[in-house]
């Protein structure tokens, strides 16, 4: 990444991973952001505070451990590297320097335990800083990451710093996780930047989610003097601005503006049909991470709500979800849809959407959570958890048309054990008299693992629908970390190899005739409408703000035209050939 001076102007590059444009005042944080109190204890409390230090030692001990499993993930060298220091400091906090200088300040110099944390971490600093390694010494960000989390847990304190900022923050960070992303309120927070994360993560779904504009991978975003003052995040072209000058303001202003109307431009298409011009219907839906999202899906004229995923309910707390509780949320989506189709996806934690209820009870912590127990086989492992779902999604099916989505499925056994638990699950509802619908709700496989894909003909004949995860098929089928922005440039939703895998599901359902639709980032983006078209997909399903550019989109198209480029881009093997067949179509459109 690239910094640029211009006027007293740090502008700094990234990955823009959510459109639009913020100005607003900086305001730095990170994970576990506190007041730090700082007070002189008497000699009869120095025991009662090193219990307090010891606690919160345990709790932050697993969270380094978490963070440490985080970094398996970079490529070999550097997790080696960030690994040896981890290690490092889960020795200090079973027992060396960290545990020794923190107790060591609170006996002697009697100050309370916020105190001597923060102190010793600034000695570890200082010890770091003083290293010749410069990669190494860079490293304490890391540090400074894991004691923020010290400070936060030895104070007992919510992550909820983002309630306080003035409207119009923009939040610049090292990390935002997804359940961090979910707190940011749009009406307050004007927009964010981070050092760390890829256009595709979990966290920069949010975003788009949330429709605040986001700039992710920002190396040198923390390199600097602290930002205090007005900061630029220009989420279309991936720069931010830290100090700008007036003049800059001005443009940025004015860019803002037009931004905006383009978006009120495309909410002018909401009533209207998305055909394209030789008379084809294509079903547009909305993705909803938030339950907040349902008016803006409503207002953009989707036409059901394509894929809900249900993560929100496990975020942010420290018990889980009962039934009623899902129940309630659910209802509110389908009564909220009007008969409209509402498609819940069930519980896919794991990868990079972790749940600190489930981390703590279930023990998720796994050495690659991308490949670990997560989504449909969390569900099928700990039983309970998928019940209290498919009970709570029954009893919703009531009040209008839903159907179940199950995550990560990569054999016809996965979907048959589930169609069992979901019959019996019905048959315990009605011993129990609860209302639910008399035909049981269509059971559909989201189809994001290769092997999947590449069983599609079988996985057909058991699923009653398809839908095609692009975000997870491409991590899995490139090795590609997509919430590592080291990697970030190698996510191609382009390569031969995603393309023909997409090709063969949606092949697969219509031979099956079965309805296929692709919910993933890819649904979102005009740019790969005409392929996606052309390949036989006719129902989309994407954030709610993309809506009215997809269909801008489809409205330009001829489908003969669309099938015909696309079966000449399958014929390609090279991803440069196959980017510039498509953008030369869409420039021509």
């Amino acid at each position: 990444m690239k910094t640029e001076e211009k006027r007293g102007e740090r502008v700094l590059s990234g990955l823009g991973v959510s459109a639009g444009i913020a100005v607003g005042m900086a305001h730095v944080t990170e994970q576990g952001d506190v007041p730090i109190p700082e007070y002189d204890i008497a000699p009869e409390q120095i025991g009662p505070e090193l219990a307090r230090f010891e606690e919160a030692v345990a709790v932050s001990i697993k969270q380094l451990r978490k963070l440490k499993t985080k970094a398996s993930s970079l490529p070999d060298s550097a997790a080696e590297e960030m690994g040896l220091i981890l290690d490092a400091h889960l020795a200090m906090l079973s027992g060396s320097r960290l545990v020794r200088g923190v107790a060591r300040r609170i006996e002697t110099e009697r100050i309370n335990a916020e105190r001597a944390i923060q102190r010793e971490i600034n000695a570890i600093r200082e010890s770091f800083a003083g290293m010749r390694d410069a990669y190494l010494a860079a490293r304490f960000d890391d540090v400074r990451v894991v004691g923020a989390r010290l400070l936060r847990n030895i104070t007992k304190t919510p992550y909820d710093a983002f309630k306080m900022l003035p409207e119009g923050t923009v939040v610049l960070a090292e990390e935002l996780t997804p359940a961090d992303t979910a707190l940011l309120d749009p009406n307050r927070i004007a927009g964010f930047a981070t050092v760390l994360g890829g256009a595709e993560s979990h966290t920069a779904i949010m975003a788009r989610a949330l429709g605040l504009p986001a700039v992710v991978g920002v190396a040198e975003l923390l390199g600097g003097p602290v930002p205090r003052g007005i900061v630029i995040v220009d989420g279309s072209a991936g720069t931010v601005v830290i100090d700008p000058t007036p003049a800059t303001i001005e443009r940025y202003r004015k860019r803002q503006e037009a931004f905006l109307d383009e978006r009120r431009a495309f909410a002018k298409l909401r009533k209207l049909p998305a055909t394209t011009r030789d008379s084809v219907e294509i079903t547009l839906e909305a993705n909803l991470e938030l339950p907040q999202e349902l008016g803006q899906a409503i207002n953009a004229g989707a036409q059901g709500l394509g894929l809900v995923r249900t993560e929100f309910l496990y975020m942010n707390r420290s018990d889980l979800p009962g039934e009623d509780e899902q129940y309630e949320a659910y209802r509110t989506l389908v009564v909220g849809m009007e008969g409209k189709p509402v498609t819940l996806r069930t519980l896919d934690i794991g990868g990079d959407k972790l749940a600190g209820a489930l981390v703590e009870q279930l023990g998720l912590e796994a050495a690659n959570p991308a490949l670990g127990l997560r989504a449909i086989r969390l569900s099928l492992k700990e039983r309970k958890l998928l019940e209290t779902q498919l009970a709570a999604m029954l009893r919703a099916a009531c009040h209008g048309p839903l159907r179940i989505l199950l995550p990560l499925i990569s054999t016809v056994s996965e979907l048959r054990r589930v169609r069992e638990v979901l019959a019996a699950t019905a048959r315990r509802l009605k011993r129990r008299g609860v209302r639910i619908p008399d035909k049981l709700p269509p059971l559909g496989a989201m189809i994001e693992v290769p092997g999947a894909a590449l069983a599609a003909d079988a996985l057909a004949g058991e699923a009653d629908f398809f839908s095609i995860g692009t975000n997870d098929l491409i991590q899995y089928t490139l090795a590609i970390d997509r919430g590592d922005e080291q990697v970030a440039h190698l996510f191609n939703p382009l390569h031969p190899a995603v393309l023909r895998l997409v090709q063969f599901t949606t092949e697969a359902a219509l031979r099956a005739r079965i309805p296929v639709c692709v919910c993933g980032e890819m649904a979102g983006d005009p740019r790969y409408t005409a392929l996606l078209l052309g390949l036989g997909i006719r129902d989309l399903s994407m954030a709610p703000t993309n809506i009215g550019r997809v269909k801008q989109r489809i409205r330009s198209l001829d489908m003969v035209a669309a099938t015909r480029r696309a079966r000449a881009i399958m014929d390609q093997w090279d991803d440069g050939r196959i980017a510039a067949l498509l953008d030369d179509f869409n420039a021509l459109a």
